[in-house]
C-alpha cells in the first residue's frame, strides 16, 4: 500500500529532498568525481559541479576548522530548510496543496537556507571579513537558486503542519 499525499508533509517532504542532496552530492565522493569527469565551461558539468557545493568531508588533511567549517554548512543548510519550510507562509496560506505557493516556499527555503548557511559558516573561518561572507553567502545563495527546485518540487502536494 503506498502511502498518498495526505500523509507527507510539505516541511518534512522538502528536508528529507535537502537531506537527501546533501549527503549524495556533497559526499567527497560525488565531489571528486565532478572535478574529475566534467568540464566546468559547459552548462551540464557548471551544474554537476555546483550540486557539490555544500561538501562535507572527513579527510585528514585538512584542519579540524576546515573540516567542521565545511561539514557544519552542510549540516545548517538542511536545519535551515527545515526551519524556513516551517516559516515560510505560502503554503499555509494556499487553498489547496500542490499550487505554485508551495513549489516557490520549498524553493525559496533552500535559496535562504544556503545563503545563510554560507553567512553563518564564514564567521568561524580563521580570518573572517565581511567582504568574504557577502562572497560566501552570495555563492550559497546561487547554489540555492540553481538546485533549489528540488526542494520546492518535494513539497509539492503535502499538507501544511500539524492536522
Amino acid at each position: 500500500m503506498a502511502l498518498g499525499n495526505r500523509y507527507k508533509s510539505a516541511p518534512g517532504a522538502g528536508t528529507l529532498a535537502a537531506l537527501i542532496l546533501v549527503l549524495v552530492f556533497g559526499s567527497p565522493w560525488y565531489a571528486e568525481w565532478a572535478i574529475k569527469n566534467t568540464n566546468p565551461e559547459t552548462a551540464g558539468g557548471w551544474f554537476l559541479n555546483l550540486l557539490a557545493w555544500p561538501r562535507w568531508s572527513f579527510d585528514s588533511d585538512d584542519s579540524l576548522r576546515e573540516i567542521i567549517v565545511g561539514d557544519l554548512k552542510a549540516i545548517l543548510l538542511v536545519v535551515l530548510t527545515a526551519l524556513f519550510l516551517y516559516l515560510l507562509p505560502g503554503s499555509q496560506l494556499a487553498r489547496a496543496r500542490g499550487t505554485i505557493s508551495q513549489f516557490f516556499a520549498g524553493w525559496a527555503s533552500y535559496v535562504f537556507a544556503a545563503g545563510f548557511a554560507a553567512l553563518f559558516t564564514t564567521l568561524f573561518l580563521a580570518d573572517p571579513s565581511l567582504v568574504s561572507a557577502f562572497r560566501a553567502a552570495s555563492n550559497g545563495a546561487s547554489y540555492g537558486l540553481f538546485v533549489g527546485w528540488i526542494v520546492g518540487l518535494a513539497t509539492l502536494g503535502g499538507y501544511r503542519g500539524t492536522r
